[in-house]
C-alpha cells in the first residue's frame, strides 16, 4: 500500500466516494460541481486556477479573480468545508520588504504552497512581458513581496512543500510572449527564495494526442513513499483551439528532474458543461491537491473553461496505481535534465 510522507491529516477534507458507474481514470468529479461559479462577487466575473491549503481548521485560497474589466488579480478566499468560499472584497495587500505598496498591473494563476512554517504565493505577472511573481506571509494579512526568480518569459511556477537537499525546489515552463505553442517543464532551486539556479528539464510534451503541444506543473507535489506525486496540465491543438486535460506523474524524491513514471493517458479531460463551455473552452486546469495524512484521500481543485472552479477525488493508492499500471517514460524523461 502507497503511503504520504510529510502529510498532516486534514479531517476537514472534502470528499465523495467513488461513483458506481465512474470511468477506469483514478479521478472523478465532484457532483455539487463548480465550487465556486459565475459572478461570486461584486467586480468579479469569473475565478478559476485558484490554489487551496488546510489553514486554521478549514482552507484558504489564493484565486485568481477576474474582475470585470478584464484584470485577473489574485485575492484571498475562506472556506470550513472546502466547497462553500468567501472571497475577499480587495486583492491581496502586496508590500516591499520596506513595507511600501507594489502594485500589479496584472496577476494570474496562483499557487500556494507552505515550506517550513511560511506560505508563498507564486503566480504569473508582468515583468516587461509574462513572468513569475513571489510573495510570503504568515498571517495572510502581510504579504511581502519577493524578488522575481526569473526573467521573462515564464509561467506555471509550483514551489515543492519542502526543501530537497537543502534548497527551495520549483517547477516552472519557460514559454513566449504570448499563448505559449511549446511548453517543457523545467525545475530550479535556490538557497533563499531570491537567488536561482542549478536549473534542470524535467519533461517535454510527450507524443500522446492530449498533451502533445505543452505541458505545464499544475498542484504542488505531494510526497509519497514511491517520490513525488505531480498532477500537470497536457494541452493538445483542435480546430477549434486548445484543449486542457489534467496529467498525472511520479518525480524521483532526491532528484526530482527524474521522471519515474509518466502516466500516458489522461487523469481527467473536458467531458462536462461546465469544463467544455466558458470563457475559454475545453479546459480542466489544476492548481491544487489537497492530501489527509490520515485516509490517503485528495482533493484536487481544479479551474474549467477559464470560468469556475471545480473539484474533483482520488486516493493515493489508486491514482499512484494507475500512473504506474499505465507509464510511459523516454529516456530523456528518466535523466537528470542536464544537458
Amino acid at each position: 500500500m502507497y503511503q504520504l510522507l510529510n502529510t498532516p491529516p486534514v479531517p476537514q477534507l472534502p470528499w465523495q466516494d467513488r461513483p458506481k458507474n465512474a470511468s477506469e481514470l483514478p479521478l472523478w468529479r465532484y457532483d455539487g460541481n463548480p465550487v465556486i461559479g459565475r459572478h461570486p462577487q461584486t467586480g468579479i466575473a469569473r475565478v478559476f486556477n485558484s490554489a487551496v491549503l488546510p489553514y486554521q481548521g478549514g482552507f484558504i485560497a489564493s484565486i485568481r479573480g477576474e474582475r470585470t474589466n478584464g484584470i485577473p488579480l489574485i485575492f484571498l478566499a475562506r472556506s470550513k468545508d472546502g466547497l462553500s468560499w468567501e472571497i475577499e472584497k480587495e486583492p491581496i495587500d502586496l508590500r516591499d520588504k520596506n513595507g511600501s505598496p507594489v502594485a500589479l498591473r496584472y496577476a494570474y494563476d496562483p499557487r500556494l504552497v507552505l515550506v517550513d512554517g511560511v506560505y508563498y504565493v507564486i503566480w504569473c505577472q508582468d515583468f516587461y512581458g509574462a513572468a513569475i511573481g513571489m510573495a510570503k506571509t504568515t498571517d495572510f494579512v502581510h504579504f511581502e513581496k519577493l524578488e522575481n526568480p526569473f526573467l521573462p518569459f515564464n509561467r506555471n511556477a509550483v514551489l515543492f512543500p519542502r526543501k530537497i537537499g537543502g534548497l527551495y525546489t520549483l517547477l516552472s515552463r519557460p514559454s513566449d510572449s504570448g499563448h505559449t505553442p511549446f511548453g517543457d517543464i523545467f525545475l530550479s532551486q535556490s538557497p533563499d527564495m531570491e537567488f536561482w539556479g542549478h536549473h534542470r528539464h524535467v519533461m517535454s510534451p510527450s507524443g500522446n494526442w492530449w498533451e502533445n503541444v505543452k505541458i505545464g506543473a499544475g498542484a504542488a507535489p505531494i510526497e509519497t513513499d514511491l517520490g513525488w506525486l505531480l498532477f500537470y496540465h497536457g494541452v493538445t491543438g483542435t480546430c477549434n483551439g486548445f484543449v486542457y486535460s489534467i496529467g498525472g506523474a511520479i518525480l524521483d524524491r532526491d532528484e526530482p528532474s527524474r521522471v519515474l513514471y509518466r502516466c500516458k493517458t489522461f487523469l481527467l479531460t473536458p467531458e462536462t458543461d461546465y469544463e467544455q463551455q466558458g470563457f475559454v473552452p475545453n479546459v480542466c486546469f489544476p492548481c491544487a491537491a489537497v492530501a489527509d495524512g490520515a485516509t490517503r484521500r485528495i482533493a484536487l481543485y481544479y479551474g474549467a473553461a477559464d470560468t469556475t472552479v471545480a473539484l474533483a477525488f482520488t486516493t493515493v493508492e489508486e491514482v499512484l496505481r494507475y500512473i504506474t499500471e499505465n507509464s510511459e517514460t523516454s529516456e530523456e524523461d528518466r535523466s537528470s535534465g542536464i544537458r
